[in-house]
């Protein structure tokens, strides 16, 4: 496991070293040893754990560093060599673009060719490694995490308003959509499948390298498909368990983790460890589900029970890891899992994440599915579709039929532009009452909804990846698994996949009320029968209204009426307290009823990052005092 930073500047070089060692001070407590090299303008540096792949390299006028790894490097030499070697050589051969452009690896890397005055930066194309720089005063400087720059003179801890804003009162999937912010006024972040080239005296520059766009479905058979697709698949997993160290595997109850862990004791001819996160409430706890796998795939279940934690202690925790709010509950279980994975001395995490992407595997891709029917006019598909979906997916509250499709369609997309999702209001603005309108409009906030295809459901998996569901999940899953010096891999997540399930036709991802087909056809033979057949799914979540309860209201309300919170100007505390006030009424009631876990998962996580951001500002004040 490494992190990276770096510095392009007219400073001397003594000072610039000396800079650099402070922002690679922010990552000594998960990456203990350090590298730097210097070349003239710039100094670059790497924290890293023992065993990682040599992050850093120097050949004349070039050095480069990388965090990360390159999955194809039998292709370029020998399988083991490091990917800052890699680099090197491909950039002598290619330039930085094409470089990037021949390599299938998770990384981002930054490189510094003394000759010509640049510095370059690039991330890969989906981005599971991440990438953050600022620009001030003439001084370039690039870092893993968004804290670290924040250690540099200069640079403000000020938070991004509109970042804070719909954290605080809109759905995770919006937290995203300007790819290129973070969540501080400063910082930038490289947005995934792009490069940047910054030269002495200007703003860097950023391209994208990598993007998806409209090419003819594929008309192959299905079984043939399939085979493709479990030939891609398998050697997905291959290429990153050749790269990786005392491997485990994420396991719930679903298809897609359970693929990845299937197609490894493929490769590998051995069952594999397992973790997985359990829980005593049973609306979410998924033990019985994976518990189909354990026969064929694993040598040994690692059940890591969540319980009722301190809920303010570990976000309190976690926050200060991700250097911002986390998006999601489900990731304070994923946290935990790690902890325990680290302490027992595994030193890689392989999950699921973009299988439910890749695969339509989520519940409302139906309805963009249904789009796609209803704009080619094919609507006794759609009927039998409808029919299928409400026999199998039916549910109190959220009901299926005829009538909440025709209501859907009229809403997220627009019939008369073939592929032209819409943003879910409502889902967007539920809790936007709970926001002061003078710190931000929520409402007024318009996410940019790209639309590189005609099909609806193909724009809906694009968003999902590129600006809504995945970045916040891979920023999540980088910064747990780096903070417990270990290394993640999602298969799912190989360029190849993702180019290959783009040009597969929705009727091989839904159909007949079941998603994911194309995938259980490919698995015939590598998951029990049990498991890929299975059609409906618990879903990877977090009983988190459980852990909003009791005690914990409590201490949100102390929260809440802090004078600090007030004074932030951020929130309406008469609507927040009435919130807390119906989720305990819900969930103190057995009917079924939607509670407010999100809406104060978010809220906790806010404050919670906005004091550590309090005391960041409060040291900056002391040490220019």
């Amino acid at each position: 496991m490494s992190r990276i930073a770096g510095i392009f500047s007219s400073w001397p070089e003594a000072r610039a070293t000396l800079e650099l060692d402070g922002l690679l001070g922010h990552f000594r407590q998960s990456a203990p040893q350090t590298g730097k090299t210097a070349n003239g303008s710039a100094v670059l540096g790497a924290a890293f754990t023992a065993g990682a792949d040599a992050p850093l390299a120097s050949r004349g006028t070039l050095s480069v560093v990388v965090d990360g790894r390159i999955f194809n490097a039998g292709d370029f030499g020998a399988p083991d060599r490091p990917s800052a070697e890699i680099m090197l050589d491909l950039y002598q051969q290619y330039g930085f673009q094409e470089a990037l452009a021949r390599v299938n690896g998770d990384f981002a890397v930054a490189l510094y060719d003394a000759a010509t005055g640049s510095l370059w930066l690039g991330r890969d194309r989906v981005g599971v490694k991440p990438l953050y720089f600022t620009y001030r005063h003439g001084v370039f400087a690039f870092a893993s995490q968004p804290g670290a720059l924040l250690r540099l003179p200069g640079v403000s801890p000020q938070v991004n308003r509109r970042f804070a804003g719909l954290f605080a009162g809109s759905h995770y999937r919006t937290f995203d959509n300007a790819q290129d912010e973070s969540p501080y006024e400063d910082i930038r972040q490289l947005p995934a499948g792009h490069i940047a080239e910054a030269a002495a005296g200007r703003e860097p520059r950023l391209k994208a390298y990598w993007t998806l766009s409209e090419q003819a479905d594929f008309t192959l058979p299905e079984h043939e498909l399939a085979e493709q697709y479990r030939h891609l698949l398998v050697d997905a997993v291959g290429i990153r368990l050749a790269r990786s160290a005392a491997p485990a595997f994420l396991l719930s109850g679903g298809m897609d983790s359970s693929s990845v862990i299937a197609s490894a004791v493929r490769v590998s001819g051995k069952k594999q460890h397992a973790f997985s996160s359990v829980y005593d409430d049973r609306t979410y706890d998924e033990s019985a589900e994976i518990r189909s796998m354990l026969d064929s795939s694993v040598e040994e279940w690692h059940p890591v029970r969540i319980g009722n934690p301190d809920i303010f202690a570990t976000i309190d925790r976690m926050v200060r890891t991700h250097d911002e709010p986390v998006a999601t509950a489900t990731w304070l279980s994923h946290y935990l899992l790690c902890e325990q994975a680290a302490g027992l001395g595994f030193g890689t995490l392989f999950g699921g994440l973009g299988g439910d992407e890749l695969n339509a595997g989520e519940y409302e891709h139906f309805f963009f599915r249904f789009a796609d029917l209803r704009q080619a006019g094919d609507e006794t598909t759609l009927r039998r579709e409808v029919e299928h979906w409400a026999r199998h997916h039916d549910h109190p509250i959220y009901r299926k039929n005829m009538a909440v499709v025709d209501a859907a369609l009229q809403t997220i997309v627009d019939l008369r532009s073939p592929g032209l999702c819409h943003p879910d209001r409502a889902r967007l603005d539920r809790y936007a009452a709970a926001v002061n309108p003078d710190f931000f409009d929520v409402k007024a906030f318009v996410p940019v909804m790209d639309r590189p295809f005609r099909s609806y459901l193909k724009n809906r998996a694009f968003h999902d990846i590129f600006r809504e569901t995945a970045p916040c999940c891979l920023r999540a899953e980088d910064r747990q698994t780096s903070a417990f010096g270990l290394q993640h891999f999602d298969p799912f997540f190989d360029y190849r996949l993702i180019e290959f399930m783009f040009r597969v036709p929705g009727s091989l991802k839904i159909r007949d009320g079941v998603t994911k087909i194309l995938l259980r056809e490919a698995t015939k033979g590598l998951l029990p029968e049990e498991t890929r057949t299975r059609i409906k799914k618990t879903g990877w979540n977090a009983p988190a209204h459980v852990w909003f309860s009791g005690a914990a209201l409590d201490t949100l309300r102390d929260m809440v009426g802090s004078r600090v919170f007030r004074e932030r100007g951020i929130y309406n505390t008469a609507e927040v307290t009435r919130l807390i006030d119906e989720h305990q009424r819900i969930v103190d009631d057995p009917a079924p009823r939607e509670n407010h876990m999100m809406f104060l998962w978010q809220l906790v996580n806010l404050e919670l990052w906005l004091r550590s951001v309090d005391d960041q500002t409060r040291g900056i004040a002391g040490a220019t005092a």
